[in-house]
């Protein structure tokens, strides 16, 4: 395929009737003599899921999985499951999809299913992405305060700077890309620091939690966030203009590129988890400690690591607010260019001021508040659970179409998993709307 700024894998802005050739999978090869890269090849295609990663993996995150291991010890490793089973579901679907009709999920389902449906999607998926965004400044401002002892507003304004430099620099994929990694490793060796100083985990105890699905009381709401927010179909659908960036080819369905960069992301997201799960079991779970913010984190730890708890901390709560800031707020604003038919991307004009004015808005609204404020923090899940299970809706409805399938064998297996998945996430967005929109309307209320 070729690369253009339209970007839909390649074949962006070309004729109704040369999409309708795409649609009806004509691939222009035989998929049965394209042979798996070695290892060597794959590596180099590889890297969206890095960067979703990165996404997944901020500060919020960091928080809810410490709480988890801290609450409920191992009793919730099992969670780790049903992640595998919807992100890996998820993320094969939407590849899937693009590869086969030459398009990105939201143009897919703007070419499918009509403009509106794609504005809408685009459109509620950037408001989620940019009130997730003010979270992960206060998080760089937190790593920053408890790195170098200074204002956390100071600290936030330091890294803004670097995640600028990135977006306005040449090659912006390759830098998100480098940048997340980075910042992945440096949060994985912190954890792993703690984890290995603790004495490591219970390999009994880590067994049991896996394989015995317990509820314990008042662990539901946390069970369903987590799932929902580990295992995102928003994701892999930004995954696919990703994949644009990457320059992927039609036959990177078949040579093992697309499983191994879904592999590469959901893997990623699972060992980090788990690793800071196992913390707050072993650490903090005997203590009976609470949690609350991303900065409780490094007292929790002090009997571990003494003084140098802040910096393995902060170094952590860093990491993750820069690759979930980086990676996030381009994806808000690619998602809503897709949504109203802009070019979507990352080295283009309209993504690049559009990422500075998010930040811009999202950086005065979090100083303005000293945090995120509560009510944008509810009408982001109100615009999440509506948007994705919409976007599931045509993503699930494509996946079982014959003529996107025409010419190969059905995916039955991924049909019947991702069915599954989408009904389990209707599930997780009537539980988290029952209470997000009455808490959103009460937050508002208390402003007048």
């Amino acid at each position: 395929m070729e690369s253009n700024d339209a970007g839909v894998l390649g074949f962006a802005q070309k004729s109704n009737d040369n999409m309708e050739v795409s649609a009806d999978n004509v691939l222009g090869f035989d998929p049965g003599t394209v042979k798996r890269l070695p290892v060597t090849e794959l590596l180099k295609k590889v890297g969206p899921g890095f960067i979703l990663a990165g996404i997944v993996l901020g500060p919020g995150s960091l928080t809810t999985s410490a709480m988890i291991g801290a609450q409920y010890g191992y009793r919730l490793l099992w969670i780790m499951i049903p992640v595998l089973f919807m992100g890996t579901t998820f993320m094969l679907t939407t590849y899937r999809l693009s590869m086969l009709t030459g398009m990105p999920s939201i143009h897919a389902i703007r070419h499918y299913y009509g403009k509106t449906a794609a504005g809408f999607v685009g459109i509620a998926t950037f408001l989620a992405c940019m009130f997730f965004t003010i979270g992960n400044i206060s998080g760089i401002g937190a790593g920053m305060n408890l790195i170098f002892g200074i204002n956390w507003k100071s600290g936030a304004m330091i890294i803004m700077a670097a995640i600028l430099f990135c977006y306005f620099s040449k090659n912006v994929y390759n830098k998100i890309e480098k940048g997340i990694m980075a910042a992945l490793c440096a949060m994985t060796i912190a954890f792993l620091v703690v984890l290995i100083m603790s004495g490591g985990p219970e390999p009994g105890e880590m067994a049991r939690g896996l394989l015995q699905w317990k509820f314990p009381r008042g662990s539901l709401p946390v069970i369903i966030g987590f799932i929902g927010s580990s295992a995102s179909l928003t994701t892999g659908i930004y995954g696919t203009y990703l994949g644009n960036e990457k320059k992927w080819k039609k036959q990177d369905l078949f040579n093992g590129v697309m499983m191994t960069d879904a592999a590469a992301h959901i893997f990623g997201v699972i060992i980090i988890s788990i690793t800071i799960i196992l913390v707050g079991a072993i650490v903090m779970n005997p203590t009976g400690a609470a949690i609350s913010t991303p900065a409780d984190l490094a007292a929790m730890l002090v009997p571990v690591l003494g003084n140098t708890a802040p910096l393995v901390m902060g170094v952590a709560l860093l990491a993750s607010a820069f690759s979930a800031i980086l990676g996030n707020t381009a994806r808000g604003v690619v998602l809503f260019s897709a949504g109203v038919n802009q070019p979507t991307a990352l080295d283009g004009r309209n993504i690049k001021l559009g990422s500075m004015m998010v930040l811009f808005v999202g950086t005065v609204i979090c100083f303005s508040y000293g945090k995120s404020p509560v009510q944008l923090i509810y009408f982001s899940n109100v615009a999440t659970g509506v948007a994705t299970p919409v976007a599931g809706l045509f993503i699930t409805r494509m996946i079982w179409r014959k003529d996107i399938n025409r010419g190969i064998k059905e995916p039955r297996a991924l049909q019947v998993c991702m069915t599954i998945s989408y009904i389990f996430y209707l599930f997780v967005t009537i539980y988290a709307l029952s209470g997000a929109v009455l808490k959103f309307i009460n937050s508002i209320a208390v402003l007048f």
